[in-house]
């Protein structure tokens, strides 16, 4: 069942939800995030570890940024996951949860994002490319029905939200 809103409402919950959940989220250990972090990243390139897909990120460290929720880390791997918080990575990736959950779910190009100005990537470029290619490589399908059912559904109300916010910008 949707709820008829305005475009006005639609604008301000795309941009109140994530900052309403960054205050909750800081109170979350670090631990506990890097933990749940680690468990995703596991099931979702389970395979390109098994075929050594990642062995470009032994010793190099990838910073995210999610700007609107305040939730920045770096993970490296080394035959396994792992998370720290932000310090000194070879490339960050920075936007707001809305298109890094788009770019997640399949429905947003990150070249696109990118020369629009709504992700940026800083550092070493080269190493930026490996990364975006290795997560456009993953088949969402292939993930876990219940973490590709929660994507999918979160991309769906993000879409529907902006096509309310700017009919003519979708």
């Amino acid at each position: 069942m949707q709820i008829p809103l305005s475009g006005n409402i639609a604008k301000q919950l795309l941009i109140l939800a994530p900052k309403l959940m960054r205050q909750p989220l800081a109170m979350v250990p670090f631990k506990l995030k890097a933990d749940v972090l680690v468990r995703l990243l596991g099931l979702m390139l389970k395979q390109q570890g098994e075929d050594e897909e990642l062995d470009f990120l032994c010793g190099r460290w990838v910073a995210i940024n999610v700007e609107d929720m305040g939730l920045e880390f770096e993970v490296s791997y080394d035959s396994r996951w792992l998370v720290r918080p932000r310090t000194d990575a070879q490339v960050v990736f920075s936007g707001h949860s809305k298109e890094l959950l788009l770019i997640a779910a399949g429905k947003e190009d990150p070249d696109t994002l990118f020369f629009q100005r709504k992700l940026s990537i800083e550092g070493d470029t080269e190493l930026g490319l490996e990364v975006k290619n290795l997560l456009l490589s993953v088949e969402f399908d292939s993930l876990p029905s219940p973490i590709r059912h929660s994507i999918d559904k979160l991309a769906k109300v993000i879409i529907d939200l902006q096509l309310k916010a700017e009919p003519q910008a979708v």
